[in-house]
């Protein structure tokens, strides 16, 4: 148990495509301390920016979230006591408290067209101003007053009237005492009616009960607007606990367009492990007290939660690090249990699905290449010789360009040994080296390269003799046979 107030936290991502593996960091931060007291951890979809909204992506956050294991408590498929979840179904929530804002001398209407407000942008560049930002054109006049004026559009939108003198420290649960730039006036609702991030996520995190905002750094220069808004409206304001941002290893921030890591489905199309990529996420928020302590689960990155630990400075997005933690998991696993993981990745992928028999020699195939299986998509090319027929076996050219000069007579050797061996990989082993090495006076490292390579069609494979075990004497020989003949 513990003696903390029981917290609530949300994460909202925005549906504009796939999922950002940032949402499935940002998630395990508030899942994981919403659990340790003992509180609750919402979604909600923010989907306000209508033109950059993708209707596909709300269901593949809802998907990849819970194949992580990252669930919710309240959300748009839930429900729950501060329904509806979708901003976009709010609207009526927030108009409200705009002409709240506005009545009260906080906000004002400003009909500046897009084309007077860029020409304004460049004269402040231009001019090298120490004060950028809107100028205030409209502040004070009313909608004829301004139409006399140039630049005019005739739907307004309305902005923060954001005071000379405000004070924009504020503690941050991670990184103490921060003084963000001054804010210019923030537009609050735009010309189309829908709220802007700024007023909806003040107003939602509000009546919602969020007492803690887990969220990027990138925010920090929006929590002094975001706090004068809250005590505008008469409301506490929740802690904030600004996360740093995961980067390239060339440092920059990591974005889906120059990284296909950023994508969350990714990491599930290659055929990573939920559990690999949680703990890689823990790993990347705070580095564990040693090398040792790494390998973490969720329960237990949970128990050890401290807001003190987590590290300033943007972590490294080191892939490396990540096929490591998922080959240990991979290994883990009990081998039944990885063959239902395996078939469970290409049923996602679409790319290869195994009939009952299939399946069943993957069962008995998954310990020849457990130890060696980096991603779960990796099994059907490391097997794939089990589920060809022998006829299609494709022989790798330069497998047979390494092969010696004396194959042929190995492979006859082969054959004849095996002929009527009893069928299990001792007894081929056996077999195999009395006919080739005391037989034929190879050593093991060249005599058995020929049978590997026509039993596969590779030079590398899982282990020769279980792999022959599992192919079968029929299908063993007619290999051993296919090859000799194209010598």
């Amino acid at each position: 148990m513990t003696n903390q107030t029981p917290a609530r936290l949300r994460v909202a991502p925005s549906p504009t495509g796939d999922p950002h593996v940032g949402t499935a960091y940002m998630s395990l931060f508030n899942r994981a301390y919403a659990t340790k007291t003992g509180g609750q951890f919402l979604l909600r979809i923010e989907d306000t920016d209508r033109a950059r909204y993708v209707a596909e992506s709300e269901q593949q956050i809802f998907d990849t979230l819970h194949w992580l294991g990252l669930d919710w408590d309240e959300g748009p498929d839930k429900g729950g006591p501060y329904a509806p979840y979708r901003q976009s179904e709010r609207l009526d929530t927030y108009r409200p408290f705009v002409e709240q804002l506005i009545e009260s001398g906080h906000a004002y209407y400003c009909w500046c067209s897009s084309d007077r407000l860029a020409e304004m942008r460049r004269e402040q560049e231009a001019s090298k101003q120490a004060v950028t930002g809107y100028d205030r054109l409209c502040y004070g006049k009313t909608r004829d007053e301004r139409a006399a004026l140039p630049g005019f559009s005739e739907t307004p939108v309305v902005r923060m009237l954001v005071p000379a003198d405000l004070d924009t420290t504020f503690t941050d649960l991670i990184r103490g005492d921060i003084t963000p730039p001054h804010p210019d006036d923030q537009v609050i609702l735009k010309a189309d009616g829908f709220p802007t991030y700024h007023l909806a996520v003040v107003v939602d995190d509000h009546l919602m009960g969020i007492t803690h905002v887990v969220r990027g750094e990138e925010w920090i220069s929006s929590t002094p607007k975001h706090q004068l808004l809250y005590r505008w409206l008469g409301w506490d304001a929740p802690r904030f606990a600004h996360m740093p941002l995961l980067r390239n290893t060339d440092k920059s921030k990591i974005s889906k367009r120059k990284n296909p890591a950023a994508r969350l489905l990714w990491f599930r199309e290659q055929g990573y492990l939920p559990e690999a990529l949680r703990n890689f996420l823990q790993l990347l928020g705070y580095p564990p007290a040693s090398d040792d302590a790494e390998v973490a689960t969720f329960d237990e990155f949970v128990a050890a939660f401290d807001w003190a630990k987590v590290n300033t400075v943007g972590p490294i997005f080191d892939l490396a690090k990540l096929d490591w933690l998922n080959g240990h998991y991979i290994r883990s696993l009990a081998p039944e249990d990885l063959a239902d993981r395996i078939v469970e990745h290409f049923a996602f992928t679409g790319e290869w699905t195994p009939t009952a028999s299939e399946i069943e020699t993957l069962r008995r195939a998954v310990p020849l290449i457990q130890e060696r299986l980096v991603l779960l998509g990796e099994a059907r090319e490391k097997l794939r010789f089990l589920f060809v027929p022998d006829a299609d076996l494709a022989v790798e050219p330069d497998a047979v360009a390494a092969l010696p000069d004396n194959a042929a007579e190995i492979l006859d050797a082969a054959a004849a040994a095996l002929a009527g061996v009893a069928w299990d990989a001792a007894s081929i082993q056996d077999a195999l080296k009395v006919a080739l090495v005391e037989g034929l006076g190879v050593k093991a490292k060249f005599a058995f390269a020929p049978i590997r390579v026509a039993i596969t069609g590779s030079r590398v494979s899982p282990p020769l003799f279980e792999s022959m075990d599992l192919l079968g004497r029929e299908s063993a020989l007619a290999r051993l046979a296919a090859l000799r003949a194209s010598l």
